[in-house]
């Protein structure tokens, strides 16, 4: 597999745009699906799109808890692909993927059966809840191609196959562009599905991509070429897999039960509270969307070097990405400050008060991205050398010791009310940033050698749970 050489030899810059710039419109047209369901849903009115960010956090959480096993595949994939030992790619590609799509076929029906319970513990109204329950049922019906899909694309990535992975997303984008309007707005007798329609929309593409990416698997010709007989359960890597990732599903989920309990404190302050939020939610993901993609290109790059032994260059990649990262998001940052309004108005157009508090959201926290650059970097250069635990750590300290309580004393407890929780989300970016720096520079994330000693995995928590007792020694 010639595709992985220039990555781990030549210059860094020039190997972390090669796989970035694929990997970055990658996440913009995957971004497409959420930007194209919140224009049309926006064009309902607040309630409905009320409803759809309500339902993002808790889909989120249910998709989290699986996560972690699509995490733990492409670490290893990547590390093999840099060791050479390439029909371990392979055995990882298809045990991988047969974890998570069992997995998600529990997750989605749990997810599917605890919907209602769900929308209850949030308090939503009952104007919102009727369509956040169509959402989210539709929604986690289409859990299993999501899981398929994502566990494809991460394989792809760990092995620096990152242009099939594109296509595939931009076929399908268009696809959803024109079925979305259908879905949610019917056609001549039909007369659509309203919030509903989007999810559905959404869910018969990533069926679609789902079922291409098993096949490119199947056919072999990117790389990857899996057989049935991979399939056959190892329960020694299930073993394996586990232990590497389990810390990034505690990580995801903290993460989304995090973004759970900031909806609590948001949907507290009413329905023009809750709107503004998501809007300036999707902003944000957006415009993150190169510095998320850059840390995927650092995450394969990273992996692949330490695989093949190359341990500065992979630290080097590491700093490199998050310089860019701090650079880049600070730049989008100030557009965004300036661009505020029309950025709010693109997704809600009639509502005046969403949009002023949607703008005043998005100047608050545009300042801070770029330190969401550096963090991200940092965070998947853990990742990549197997070092879950520290993700699953700064994940839990960012959102349980930062931006919770501060979300909550700030709105609760002082004059700035909703705004508070606009200010949560600047201060919790700088300060995980600079968490994430410091501990990046003790260099303990080096010692990681997956492809060496298989049962390293196994000791890689406890090691870094040594770590933080020595440091707090």
């Amino acid at each position: 597999m010639p595709s992985s050489n220039k990555l781990l030899q030549g210059p860094i810059h020039k190997a972390l745009l090669s796989l970035a710039i694929p990997i970055v419109l990658n996440q913009i047209l995957q971004s497409a699906y959420q930007l194209t369901d919140a224009f049309w849903v926006g064009r309902l009115g607040a309630d409905e799109v009320a409803a759809v960010s309500v339902s993002m956090p808790v889909t989120f959480l249910v998709i989290a808890l699986g996560a972690g096993l699509a995490m733990a595949g492409a670490t290893l994939s990547a590390q093999y692909m840099g060791a050479k030992k390439f029909d371990m790619v392979n055995h990882v590609a298809a045990q991988t993927m047969l974890m998570v799509i069992l997995v998600a076929i529990v997750l989605g029906l749990s997810g599917y059966l605890l919907s209602p319970y769900f929308l209850h513990l949030l308090g939503v109204s009952q104007s919102v809840y009727d369509n956040a329950l169509k959402f989210m049922h539709v929604s986690f019906i289409g859990v299993i191609f999501v899981f398929t899909f994502a566990i494809f694309q991460a394989i792809m990535r760990g092995v620096g196959q990152v242009k099939v992975p594109l296509f595939i997303v931009l076929g399908t984008v268009l696809l959803n562009f024109f079925l979305d309007p259908l879905f949610i707005y019917g056609w001549g007798e039909y007369d659509g599905l309203g919030v509903m329609g989007a999810a559905l929309a959404t869910l018969v593409t990533q069926g679609l991509a789902a079922i291409c990416g098993i096949t490119i698997f199947l056919k072999g010709r990117h790389g990857i070429h899996v057989t049935l007989q991979h399939f056959k359960p190892d329960f020694a890597y299930i073993k394996r897999a586990f232990f590497l990732g389990a810390p990034g599903s505690v990580e995801l989920a903290a993460r989304a039960l995090g973004l759970i309990m900031l909806s609590f404190i948001v949907a507290s302050f009413g329905t023009i509270t809750i709107a503004s939020y998501g809007v300036g939610s999707n902003i944000l993901q957006v415009v993150t969307i190169p510095a998320m993609g850059l840390s995927m290109a650092v995450s394969t790059l990273v992996g692949q070097n330490l695989g093949a032994n190359q341990i500065e260059r992979a630290a080097k990649v590491a700093v490199i990405g998050a310089t860019w990262g701090l650079v880049a998001l600070t730049i989008i940052g100030g557009l965004a400050y300036w661009s505020a309004p029309q950025l709010v108005a693109f997704f809600i157009p009639d509502d005046q008060q969403v949009i002023e508090h949607g703008a005043q959201f998005v100047r608050i926290m545009c300042l801070s991205w770029g330190f969401i650059g550096v963090q991200l970097c940092i965070v998947s250069t853990f990742r990549a050398s197997g070092n879950m635990v520290n993700a699953m750590l700064l994940s839990l300290l960012s959102q349980w010791v930062f931006q919770f309580p501060l979300a909550y004393i700030l709105s609760k407890h002082t004059s700035l009310h909703a705004v508070g929780i606009w200010w949560s989300f600047t201060i919790t970016n700088i300060l995980i940033a600079l968490v994430s720096i410091v501990w990046f520079a003790r260099g303990s994330w080096k010692k990681t050698r997956l492809t060496e000693d298989d049962k390293n995995i196994v000791h890689i928590s406890e090691e870094t749970m040594i770590e933080i007792d020595d440091r707090h020694a």
